[in-house]
């Protein structure tokens, strides 16, 4: 009772209905399930994988790990970062493989099947806001990185992450966590089995002030899943809603030079009215056997963004503040079969399937305003953008050694776009055709080797596949091809033995037609020139005692630019060149304490294409530790454990202060760290 009287005023304290306060608290009248605990670093992936830059992450590593924000789940994957240049309401900040992603640009993220990644987004192409998601309802996650598999197809040309949601509990659970700069969580997760099956519900509330000097940051997050699983005609069944919503303050990236005059301090800001608020609501289904697989979904989406990245350059007397909207609703859905054979006594694997998404974007729009009131519209459109893809692989084991794999896949896109300036709408539409192919060799029962070649794809914003008149200077404006290609190669291997070792490591290239850039000044993505990025990757974990475990990644790049290299400069912006993580941790399966340590860092990165201007490198450490009775755990989580003071992000363009000449100053703008701070936790199985 009083764990129940403890919780219940918790839920209140966070503003929780009183209503839903009493449903999270009653978890233990629920029923025990048995639930198996995924370690998805020891999962043997030789004699299956396509490649070496392929893994799975499991439930277990995701609870070990200390993480400040959701998005930074997306740090399992080997030589990914994830950052934030504004508020913790909209979406990370992410890079991989050379490319600052942006918020998700050539990085496809899915849940169950049902695709994160927006298009023609009002804040940047291919959006992926991973908040909507809650951290211990998550199954495994399968990463795969480079354009080498066919069911895969937008925005997947540096690779792709597929998120799985849990069916059932091991306990009913709750979580209780308070911590520096007013945070506040609470979650929990209940179960109930039915005679048709089993009916999860869980949910996530946030409130977070943050540690800046002069904003609260007043996060008010809540989640909320209901999940049905059943066996249907012999196989998996699913139904899943989810409901997300959000509404925040930002401390946005500011000036240096604001900073080295006193006008406000690294944690401070110039424009305290921006931030957003943001929701997500999806019903999504699922079913599969060892022959079919099938989902749909549908999803309502909306965001109303507030920033201001140059103050006063466009505006001496308003100032530059601006509104970015995105409001949707998307469906669509896969079908997939799959089915083996022989063929001259060889084992044949073919796998065929089809996919369907429309995107009915009621508005995408970007306003002008001051203290988050409009004063006028920049640009304001509707757009219905609808895909369909067709795709084949089939894997072949040609010796006992060597196995090969051939796919073939096909998209086609089409875009209506009704703009608020009559020349600006239109209907556009593109295919695109991509191979892939690849064969490993299995050198021993611990060692397999690969080598893949594949071509890839990302969507371009629809409203730039019909712009004839920029909207801001009124001059004519080059329209970009909606469907922009990749090409890539990779050469690796994996080095595996389950009960000592995981190791994987890769040299791959990947050439795109067109780059997507994030451009700091106006806030969003735009299609630039062709470039090329190459580079080596090594991942190794190692478990070398009962619970400890020690894990390293690493991974260096090089990215150019392939056109106008003399005239506009070779280098990639932002691109990043060497990025290291590193960890141990102590999780046993008993009782007693538990703990981990996770050191990242990314290298000092060019900032302009000339490579005139660099941004420092950044160090992060943080340090979780814990004690697990039978029913209950105690954790503490210290993030940024020696108060470090780089920056998560830095980008390089013209902003104007009050007083400066009206062309502005071209200034490092950056996004500073959070400073350290401490988060206990309390959680109870029942």
């Amino acid at each position: 009772m009083r764990v129940k009287n403890t919780l219940n005023g918790y839920c209140l304290a966070l503003g929780i209905t009183p209503l839903l306060a009493n449903a999270l608290t009653n978890t233990s009248e629920m029923l025990f399930v048995e639930n198996i605990t995924v370690y998805g670093y020891r999962t043997d992936l030789l004699g299956t994988s396509v490649s070496a830059a392929e893994g799975i992450i499991g439930s277990a590593e995701i609870a070990a790990r200390p993480v400040s924000r959701t998005g930074e789940i997306l740090e399992f994957v080997p030589g990914m970062v994830v950052t934030q240049h504004s508020g913790s309401g909209k979406a990370n900040q992410y890079f991989l493989r050379g490319f600052n992603l942006d918020h998700g640009t050539d990085f496809a993220t899915s849940i169950d099947a049902m695709p994160v990644n927006m298009r023609s987004h009002g804040h940047g192409q291919g959006y992926t806001d991973l908040n909507f998601i809650i951290p211990e309802l998550i199954q495994d996650i399968q990463y795969r990185k480079g354009p080498y598999y066919a069911e895969v197809g937008d925005f997947s040309g540096a690779g792709a992450a597929q998120f799985s949601l849990k069916n059932s509990l091991d306990n009913n659970e709750a979580t209780l966590t308070a911590g520096e700069f007013n945070y506040r969580r609470v979650y929990t997760a209940t179960q109930l089995d039915l005679d048709s099956g089993r009916l999860l519900f869980g949910v996530e509330a946030q409130r977070y002030a943050g540690p800046w000097t002069d904003i609260d940051e007043d996060v008010n997050k809540t989640n909320v899943l209901v999940r049905y699983s059943s066996s249907v005609a012999d196989g998996e069944f699913s139904l899943t809603a989810m409901g997300y919503r959000n509404n925040w303050n930002s401390a946005d990236q500011i000036p240096q030079r604001a900073v080295d005059q006193g006008l406000i301090d690294s944690l401070g800001s110039l424009d305290t009215d921006v931030g957003g608020k943001s929701s997500r609501y999806s019903l999504s289904t699922q079913w599969a056997n060892p022959n079919w697989s099938m989902s749909a979904y549908v999803v309502d989406s909306d965001l109303n963004l507030f920033s201001n990245f140059t103050y006063f350059l466009d505006n001496p007397i308003d100032g530059d503040e601006f509104e970015q909207v995105d409001n949707r609703q998307l469906f669509g859905g896969d079908i997939v079969h799959n089915w083996q054979a022989d063929v001259a006594g060889k084992s044949l694997t073919h796998k065929i399937g089809a996919q369907i998404r429309h995107d009915g974007i009621d508005e995408v729009g970007l306003y002008k305003t001051r203290a988050r009131h409009r004063l006028s519209s920049t640009r304001v459109d509707a757009i219905d953008e609808t895909s369909l893809a067709v795709f084949a692989q089939s894997d072949l084991q040609l010796t006992e050694t060597v196995r090969t794999h051939l796919g073939l896949r096909h998209d086609f896109m089409q875009v209506d776009v009704h703009s608020d300036l009559a020349q600006n709408s239109g209907k556009e539409s593109d295919g695109i055709t991509n191979l892939k192919a690849g064969v490993s060799y299995s050198v021993s029962d611990n060692l397999e080797t690969y080598f893949n070649v594949g071509q890839g794809f990302h969507s371009n914003d629809a409203r730039g596949a019909t712009i004839v008149i920029d909207p801001v200077s009124g001059e004519l404006s080059e329209p970009v091809d909606l469907l922009s290609r990749s090409e890539g190669a990779e050469i690796g291997a994996k080095f595996f033995n389950s009960k000592r070792y995981s190791i994987s490591t890769s040299l791959w290239y990947l050439a795109l037609d067109s780059e997507l850039l994030f451009v700091g000044d106006a806030g969003n993505t735009e299609a630039s020139r062709a470039s090329e990025r190459s580079g080596i990757e090594l991942a190794s974990y190692f478990w070398f005692a009962e619970g400890w475990s020690i894990d390293s990644e690493l991974a260096w790049t090089r990215s150019r630019f392939t056109e106008n290299q003399l005239i506009e400069g070779k280098y990639v912006d932002g691109s990043l060149p060497f990025v290291a993580s590193a960890g141990i941790s102590y999780a046993p399966t008993q009782t007693g304490f538990h703990g981990a340590l996770r050191y990242r860092h990314f290298a000092a990165r060019v900032l302009d294409s000339f490579a005139h201007q660099d941004a420092n490198s950044t160090t992060l450490v943080n340090l979780g530790l814990g004690y697990r009775w039978a029913q209950w755990s105690v954790g503490v989580d210290m993030l940024n454990l020696f108060d470090g003071t780089d920056h998560d992000i830095d980008y390089l363009y013209p902003s104007r202060l009050p007083g400066e000449a009206d062309e502005g100053v071209e200034d490092l703008h950056f996004h500073p760290v959070e400073p350290r701070s401490l988060r206990v936790r309390l959680q109870a199985s029942f």
